[in-house]
């Protein structure tokens, strides 16, 4: 019996068509597909198809709004901004997209545009607690007063807005306020205990030096996510201060078996390997997070250069693009989504055994990525 994914990476496996009608269909099954992959946790190749569903549409809210909240998710700001300005021109009543710019534009160090964009929503809704929220939200690193006032009338409006109390806290936390931001993460949690409640509730108290009431937050962090691999990392590190060398080892262990890329928990593992007496086993750990960190450093600058490419693409510069895509791969050759934008590319020049090669290229180091020439099960 054939699957549904099976279907659908049949139908994103047809050749991309000239007409409106048939991109537009296009767009909306590899969106759709995107949005699978995404739930797979297959965040590159569901950012991949995000960019093309984008340009097939650029006039979709939807999409251009997923694109942005994944190129945020990877620290690729002022792409993401365009993304979302681009989902409010079409949609000008589109809540969670303004709410991602105004805090997009705030981690990208435009935060006084985004204050302002607060600040009218708060105008338009004054009793509305979620306009404060966000508001709150983009104060938090630029006034912190500021901050802790706002959320404090969230609470006003809304006692039980337990993320307003997690972000209280975590505004308290910015002031050395630690008392008054463990009592607010004890409130949040009476209301939602949370897997990040429980989490800050651990660092702060690892801040204050008690490890006993941090270790027990955050094994209450793990028990409301089991999966939460900062978590095994953080508790890997205050175990490493209290001195217990393998529960710190079964907890950094954890953590890189949840996320094999993170390379501070290798590091952290290589310090407690070596002061437990295995040098070796603290040599190969931080060879591995040197390893890992010049890599996450090559995929970053892989990144940017696709987003250059697809930017010139959409403004139909293609041997700019083509160039942008080539810094792409010689930064980092794996990088997958480089070679399969490269591909949409030479495929729109008519250049199509290139093509080809640069979607197999694509497919082999992510096989989520189907090249839009072949259908499954079938050869090219």
């Amino acid at each position: 019996m054939v699957t549904a994914v099976a279907v659908m990476a049949s139908m994103l496996a047809l050749p991309v068509a000239a007409s409106g009608q048939d991109q537009s269909a296009r767009a909306k099954l590899v969106y759709t597909r995107a949005i699978e992959l995404e739930d797979q946790g297959n965040a590159a190749a569901a950012l991949t198809l995000l960019w093309e569903a984008a340009g097939l549409a650029p006039r979709d809210p939807d999409i251009q709004y997923r694109l942005g909240d994944a190129l945020e998710r990877i620290g690729a700001l002022d792409a993401a901004i365009d993304a979302y300005r681009r989902a409010l021109a079409e949609r000008p009543s589109f809540p969670k997209a303004e709410n991602n710019l105004i805090l997009a534009l705030v981690k990208a160090g435009k935060g006084a545009e985004g204050l302002e964009r607060a600040r009218a929503l708060v105008a338009r809704a004054p009793n509305d607690p979620s306009m404060h929220f966000t508001l709150g939200l983009a104060q938090s690193d630029q006034d912190i007063d500021g901050a802790i006032a706002t959320f404090r009338r969230v609470l006003e409006i809304s006692p039980d807005h337990a993320l307003a109390r997690y972000n209280l806290a975590l505004a308290l936390k910015r002031a050395d306020r630690f008392g008054d931001a463990a009592a607010e993460l004890r409130r949040s949690i009476a209301i939602e205990p949370r897997a990040e409640s429980h989490y800050l509730l651990g660092v702060l108290l690892w801040q204050q030096g008690d490890l006993d009431g941090s270790v027990a937050a955050l094994r209450a962090a793990m028990a409301a996510k089991p999966r939460y691999a900062e978590g095994f990392e953080t508790l890997g590190a205050v175990l490493k201060a209290r001195r217990d060398w393998g529960g710190a080892v079964t907890a950094l262990r954890q953590a890189i078996a949840l996320n094999p890329t993170a390379a501070a928990a290798h590091y952290t593992l290589a310090q407690v390997l070596q002061q437990s007496g295995d040098a070796a086993g603290g040599r190969s750990e931080l060879a591995e997070a040197e390893r890992l960190r010049q890599r996450a450093a090559q995929e970053h600058e892989a990144l940017v250069w696709t987003s250059v490419g697809i930017q010139k693409s959409a403004a139909n510069d293609f041997t700019g693009a083509l160039e942008a895509f080539r810094r792409a791969t010689s930064a980092f050759d794996a990088y997958a989504p480089a070679h399969y934008q490269r591909g949409l590319v030479l495929q729109r020049l008519g250049d199509h055994d290139a093509a080809r090669a640069a979607f197999a290229k694509a497919q082999r180091l992510n096989p989520s990525l189907v090249s839009p020439y072949e259908t499954p099960g079938k050869s090219n």
